[in-house]
């Protein structure tokens, strides 16, 4: 059966592995922490840590693969390798054209992401331009975010912060990981997801609607304006 798909007049943006592609580098640094522990980076731990914060990310390295290691250690380890190597990463195609398309458009647009205040300013500072571009950008350090993703919580607080209310299901979310869509689904949002390759259909099939790359999305099967 076909999925139907609602005007919204909202879009909330995930951030790492959605516009910025960071989840490479994710990888590569916990699987370097996990081996310096001695273990390997398991695929099913691989897709638990897309969407969620750095801490329950470092948690589920250390409690998963039991690591023989104190958690602050690991965190430690993660935040000295990955914010090195952060400072020069990309937008993923298709992601700086949408934003300005939908900015340009006056479609309220912002970011919620289970990044924290210094992982995101590492991040986004060579993007300042694109970045400002948002009405606001919800951290998953937030002091008022009670659970990170795959709880709905970062996407209801990111929508009740824009100047107009909107009810969930005028709000649209673009992710890319399980736990972000899962969160969506619970805010009672519709969601685009842009799955990696080894994310199976079972996921999948979670979303609102799945395609490849940004550059395939049409905004206007969601009532926003289409790209001219």
């Amino acid at each position: 059966m076909s999925k139907t798909f609602k005007p919204v007049k909202a879009v909330l943006f995930d951030m790492d592995g959605l516009l910025l592609n960071t989840e490479p580098i994710y990888e590569k640094v916990f699987e370097e922490v996990c081996e310096k522990y001695g273990k390997k980076l398991t695929s099913e731990v691989r897709v638990k840590l897309l969407g969620s914060t750095e801490k329950r990310s470092c948690e589920v390295c250390v409690n998963d693969l039991k690591l023989n290691v104190t958690l602050d250690q690991f965190i430690q380890d993660f935040q000295k390798l990955s914010h090195q190597r952060l400072a020069n990463v990309e937008f993923m195609p298709g992601a700086k054209a949408l934003i300005q398309h939908l900015h340009a458009n006056n479609i309220p647009i912002c970011v919620a992401t289970s990044s924290g205040d210094t992982s995101v300013t590492i991040k986004t500072k060579n993007h300042l331009e694109i970045f400002q571009l948002f009405h606001h950008i919800t951290k998953g350090s937030d002091p008022e975010l009670k659970e990170g993703k795959p709880a709905p919580d970062i996407f209801l607080l990111a929508a009740s912060r824009f100047d107009s209310k909107f009810n969930p299901i005028e709000c649209l979310v673009l992710e890319d990981s399980p736990n972000g869509v899962q969160g969506a689904v619970s805010a009672n949002m519709q969601v685009v997801m842009v799955p990696a390759d080894y994310i199976s259909e079972e996921l999948k099939s979670k979303a609102t609607l799945a395609i490849n790359s940004l550059e395939l999305f049409q905004p206007e099967i969601f009532g926003l304006p289409a790209f001219k």
